[in-house]
Order: structure tokens, then C-alpha cells, then sequence
């Protein structure tokens, strides 16, 4: 046994946190693979080409109109929110609008990008790739002042667990300036979309794989339908013997003259006996139309969406648009603002302070029922003029008439007797 075991210390030594290797790494990335500024186009470890035989990535599955307009309409409408800092405490939640962290998430992110356009970005990785990741830049006193966005492909997250302090975060990620390096989390900003792990998002378009499959073979198939002159199948046929490289020849001929819209309507010209008959095909039986209505809807539950907001209306009523728009906003975009505001005053905010989502102006509906809402509330005592008229974007009225606040004279306070009304009232 030795000393410091027969003084009862030798177990308080600090233990050495085992960490696996640095993996991410810069490598060369041909800029014709650049998606925008993120890095290479990723095909997923979870298969190469789906069933349907075509290959699934970011930039196949970004072709289909419904996936870009799905992932446009979410990133678009998120990125109109604002995220407020707030205080929360007895006296309720008050907006911290002097606060840096307040300008950070409403005003400047970085030097190169605008608020709108970071938090679509933000929302864009968290349904394109499942994660986002930002470099958080600190000035000397360690508070945040920059937000830069890193490509999720090349960030890698792993954890270091320890039964007194729990999990801890630390990231190997590759910078903007193509440097690799390990960060602790208080320099990498993630947010996760959907887990199973609580530590990284799953990847929407990896694990949906065969539904985007179906959906670009079927749009395969049109494009190469109407590049071949709108036409079912060919077969060419003769009683006489056909060698194989003759065919080959036969059938380089035939497509060199018939294929392509630039074709259409040329006269052909058989030899040989040829004749050519077209195979019993028809779209309209096989409903080609009927299946990729249904592949739009696939996509739009896939992205949480609804189908009217991707212009699928083949079923619309129009009589409930402005429940289902309501819906949206609750149902596929609320999860989405609680999971980046949580995300935000987890990693940025101060004890008793925390993030929040302001959607009001998307539930606005319309004039008049905002209209005759603010009246109640004002008449209740509820606002004074000045915030009423902001609601509408108005000025406001400029002195103390504009802040005050009407009473009510037939209310008064549970419990209590009616205040006594003044002579002549």
C-alpha cells in the first residue's frame, strides 16, 4: 500500500478523459461538388443508390420541385421569425433589447451574412442534414460575437461521459479556412434535428431514401419519355439474320435519327426488311399522373408540411386554408423554434435569461379580425393606443394620450365592493 493510499487520497487523483482520435479533415473538394459554401455533396453510408436504381443525395433529391419548394417554404417562413433574449422572472418576461446576445441572434450573426439569411441556412442544414453546426467566435471576455456556419459534414460530435459530471460535448471540425482541430462545445454551436441519441440529428434524406428514390426515377422516366418524342418503346424486326454488331449499328441509326424533341415528326427510312412496331405502353393506365401526385405527398410528409403550401391542391376545399396554415405554424414549424431556442439559451444564456420565438405575425390572420381583436383588447384596458397602433405598423401618437390605458367603469376587482360612482354619473 502505498502513502497516498494510507492517507485515503489516492482515489481523489483526477482521471484522463480517453478521447478517440481527430477524424474530421479539410481534403480537396473540387468546387463543381460545392453546394453553395458547404462542403461536398455527401451519398450516405446507409446505402449507395436506392432500389429504384438512381442515386440519392442533396443535389438529386434538391431536383424534385416539391423537396425545394418544401425545404424553401420551412426555411423561408423560420427565418421570418425573430428569437428574442428575454429575462424571465416574477415580475414576467422582458425583452433584454440592449443585451449583445440580443443583437447577435436579431441584427449582425457575422460580417457576411444577414440574420434572414443565417437562420434559413440554420434551418435548411437541420432538414437537409439533420445538424447545424456554427463556430462560436468570443471576444477577450470569453462573450460571444460571431456566428459562422460549418459545413455538417464535416463536423463530427463525440462525447466523453463521467459519473460525477455527466456527458460532456467536444467536437473535430473543419473551419471555413480549411483548418481541422477538436473544440470543446462552448466553441461549437449545434443544433440537432430529430434524434435518436440526443447527440446528433438523424438525416432526413438518408434514412427516407427509397421514397426520394421513387420520386427522381419517376421524374427519370418522364425526362427520358419526352426526350424520345413522347413515344412508347420501339421494336425493330426482319425475317432475315442479324448480327449482333449489325444490330448495335441498327440501333445507333435509329436513335441518332428519332430521339430527341429536335427530331420529332422526321420521316425514318427502313431497310433490310425492318419494320417497326411500338410496344402496347400507356401512361394513362399505368397512372403516371395518380403516382406522382402521390410522390408530392410523400415529400410533404416527409418535411412536415402541408400540401397546399407546396401546390398540391388537388383535394383542396379552400374553406379551411387559414386552420391548416395555423396548423403549420403550431404543428411543423412550433417544434422547429422550440428546438433551436432551447438549443440557444442551453449554449449562450445568462442564469434567468433565456430564448424565445415570437411568431404572432404569423397568426395575424386577416384585417379584420385583427382589427376588431386589438379593439377588445384595448377597450378591456389591456394596451394603450400606441401599442395598438404598432400592431398595424402605425406611428405613434407622440404624447401621454397614446400611453394611457382605458378602465372599464362597469368592472371592478373580485371581492370587493363597487367603487362609488361620482354625483351626476
Amino acid at each position: 500500500m502505498g502513502f497516498l493510499s494510507m492517507l485515503g487520497v489516492g482515489n481523489a487523483l483526477p482521471k484522463v478523459r480517453q478521447e478517440p482520435r481527430l477524424s474530421a479533415s479539410s481534403g480537396d473538394v473540387n468546387p463543381a461538388d460545392s453546394f453553395q459554401a458547404g462542403g461536398p455533396w455527401h451519398e450516405f453510408s446507409l446505402g449507395g443508390p436506392s432500389r429504384s436504381g438512381v442515386m440519392v443525395n442533396e443535389r438529386t433529391t434538391l431536383s424534385l420541385p416539391a423537396v425545394m419548394q418544401a425545404v424553401r417554404i420551412l426555411s423561408g417562413v423560420f427565418a421570418m421569425v425573430p428569437l428574442h433574449y428575454c429575462s424571465h422572472d416574477n415580475g414576467g418576461t422582458h425583452r433584454l433589447l440592449n443585451d449583445p446576445l440580443y443583437g447577435l441572434m436579431n441584427g449582425r450573426p457575422n460580417d457576411a451574412q444577414s440574420r434572414y439569411a443565417f437562420r434559413e441556412i440554420l434551418m435548411s442544414d437541420i432538414l437537409m442534414a439533420g445538424n447545424f453546426y456554427a463556430y462560436v467566435s468570443r471576444d477577450r471576455f470569453m462573450r460571444p460575437v460571431a456566428l459562422t456556419r460549418l459545413d455538417p459534414f464535416a463536423v463530427q460530435a463525440y462525447q466523453s461521459f463521467d459519473q460525477a459530471t455527466g456527458q460532456t460535448m467536444f467536437y473535430d471540425a473543419t473551419l471555413p479556412d480549411g483548418t481541422s482541430q477538436r473544440f470543446p462545445s462552448r466553441d461549437i454551436w449545434a443544433v440537432t434535428g430529430m434524434s435518436r441519441n440526443g447527440l446528433q440529428g438523424l438525416n432526413p434524406i438518408a434514412y427516407m431514401r427509397e421514397a426520394f428514390g421513387e420520386s427522381i426515377a419517376t421524374a427519370t422516366y418522364v425526362q427520358n419519355y419526352w426526350r424520345n418524342n413522347g413515344q412508347p418503346p420501339v421494336t425493330l424486326t426482319t425475317d432475315k439474320k442479324v448480327e449482333p454488331e449489325v444490330r448495335a449499328a441498327i440501333k445507333a441509326d435509329w436513335k441518332a435519327v428519332t430521339a430527341g424533341v429536335h427530331n420529332a415528326g422526321e420521316p425514318v427510312v427502313l431497310g433490310n426488311g425492318l419494320t417497326a412496331s411500338y410496344m402496347p405502353i400507356n401512361n394513362k393506365d399505368g397512372q403516371l399522373v395518380e403516382t406522382r401526385t402521390m410522390q408530392v405527398l410523400d415529400i410533404a410528409r416527409a418535411w412536415g408540411v402541408p400540401p397546399h403550401l407546396i401546390f398540391e391542391l388537388s383535394k383542396a376545399t379552400f374553406g379551411n386554408i387559414e386552420q391548416q396554415s395555423l396548423e403549420f405554424v403550431i404543428y411543423h414549424l412550433g417544434p422547429h423554434f422550440a428546438r433551436v431556442a432551447d438549443s440557444a439559451t442551453h449554449a449562450f444564456a445568462a442564469s434567468g435569461c433565456l430564448f424565445s420565438h415570437d411568431p404572432s405575425d404569423l397568426v395575424k390572420g386577416g384585417f379584420l379580425d385583427r382589427a376588431q381583436g386589438i379593439s377588445a383588447l384595448r377597450n378591456a384596458g389591456v394596451v394603450s393606443t400606441d401599442e395598438a397602433r404598432s400592431n398595424f405598423n402605425l406611428n405613434p401618437v407622440g404624447d401621454d394620450t397614446g400611453q394611457q390605458r382605458w378602465q372599464p367603469v362597469n368592472m371592478g376587482i373580485a371581492g370587493q365592493p363597487a367603487p362609488a360612482q361620482p354625483p351626476g354619473a
